[in-house]
């Protein structure tokens, strides 16, 4: 399992994972950078994701839907703030409605994603803020921990596959 981490700090409001890849830090990169492999690891196993829109440049957004084992579509945008590759981005991730627009009402969260090489493999650092320990705590009790646990894991299976 990759992820070394999780940090949950009410304080600052913020969830840390700390993932370690036995791949180059490009590699890791072009996992977020290309819209057809994050589908393969965005979202939990169980809640496999479809991006709708991908606009990966600064300014741009990324819109995506999950799918629940029922059938349920989940919505999700992000909206990219600054892209410093292959080591560094940073994006609002929200909820999104139907017609993917962010979701009244529901936490927005500031995501910080840093790749750094790492004994010859990447060290991923994602670090998600939010506006108050209420939002916070608001999808930790969604199950954001296991779903970040769970959508990480996922990358292990896209590298083992590439290897064999």
């Amino acid at each position: 399992m990759p992820v070394t981490n999780i940090d949950t700090n009410v304080d600052d409001h913020s969830i840390v994972v700390t993932s370690d890849f036995p791949a180059t830090v490009q590699r890791i990169w072009q996992l977020w950078s290309d819209a057809r492999q994050l589908e393969q690891w965005w979202g939990p196993p169980t809640y496999p994701a479809t991006v709708t829109d991908f606009d990966f440049v600064p300014g741009g957004r990324v819109g995506y839907y999950m799918t629940s084992p029922e059938g349920e579509k989940f919505g999700g945008l992000w909206t990219l703030d600054s892209i410093e590759a292959p080591n560094r981005l940073t994006f609002k991730d929200a909820f999104a409605d139907a017609n993917g627009n962010p979701a009244e009402g529901m936490p927005v969260g500031v995501c910080v994603v840093e790749l750094t090489e790492r004994d010859g493999g990447t060290r991923m650092v994602t670090t998600t803020t939010y506006g108050s320990a209420e939002d916070l705590e608001k999808v930790v009790g969604m199950g954001m921990e296991e779903g970040l646990t769970g959508a990480i894991g996922q990358i292990d299976d896209i590298l083992a596959k590439e290897a064999a």
